[in-house]
């Protein structure tokens, strides 16, 4: 069964030299759509143009929290205007990241909560960063209660899991799910509801076992499905099913 991953970044330097056919031959035999989600203004812009190019590759846009520091002021209105290109079905990703010792806290909960907003009145869900921030994202979600969002490469704790939950949100897994130290992240997929699941690679980040440490690619969402079908107690083709439906119906593709 062919697989809908809902976050990726084909637009990242390391798939300069096969993109194009890599694309093809995933969209030809196991994948069925891929949501390509931008960083930064450049690599939004880069992600719209991705999905112009397949029919099958639909753009998010918006602006990490590691690449907030130099935005331009006009920087809304260009995802604003990004965002009325139909393959544009998302803003993201966005969020909060405090991993590094340079961070600056009030800066990123500025840029978050602004992105929050924009996605809410373009109509658009959002696609949600955090690490090491788990607090300060849940409060700016508690205040501002996105009409639509996902917490994206989820790995947190089941406690976390059910406040996401609460509050509406999907939580989506990549290849983590798969690590032999992902306790957290297994236990709390066993608590979600198949509803408010989806799959993703985040690659070329986050390779699923057993390819881990290597550049990941779409097609290895299957062992990711194939871990969450396990977690589920059903058939991979059922969890890749379910979440090919929640995807379509969260991006509305």
């Amino acid at each position: 069964m062919k697989i809908i991953d809902t976050h990726a970044h084909y637009d990242d330097e390391r798939f300069d030299i096969d993109r194009d056919l890599l694309i093809n031959t995933m969209l030809d035999t196991d994948v069925e759509n891929i949501i390509n989600i931008g960083c930064s203004i450049s690599r939004s812009k880069e992600s719209v143009a991705l999905a112009q190019k397949y029919d099958k590759i639909f753009a998010a846009v918006g602006v990490h929290p590691e690449e907030i520091y130099d935005l331009p002021d006009n920087y809304l209105d260009i995802l604003r205007e990004l965002s009325q290109n139909k393959k544009v079905v998302a803003i993201g990703e966005i969020g909060l990241d405090y991993h590094y010792e340079s961070y600056d806290r009030q800066r990123q909960i500025k840029v978050f909560r602004e992105q929050l907003a924009l996605a809410d009145e373009l109509s658009l869900p959002a696609v949600i960063h955090s690490r090491d921030a788990t607090e300060d994202t849940l409060n700016v979600l508690r205040e501002l209660r996105p009409k639509k969002a996902v917490m994206h490469c989820f790995s947190g704790s089941a406690q976390t899991a059910r406040e996401v939950l609460d509050m509406g949100l999907y939580i989506s897994f990549t290849g983590v799910l798969t690590f032999k130290n992902a306790k957290k992240a297994v236990e709390a997929c066993g608590i979600i509801p198949m509803d408010r699941l989806m799959l993703e690679t985040d690659c070329p980040y986050m390779a699923p076992a057993p390819h881990r440490g290597e550049r990941c690619i779409s097609s290895m969402a299957k062992y990711t499905a194939a871990k969450l079908a396990e977690i589920k107690g059903i058939s991979t083709d059922e969890a890749i099913s379910v979440c090919n439906v929640n995807a379509k119906r969260f991006f509305g593709i």
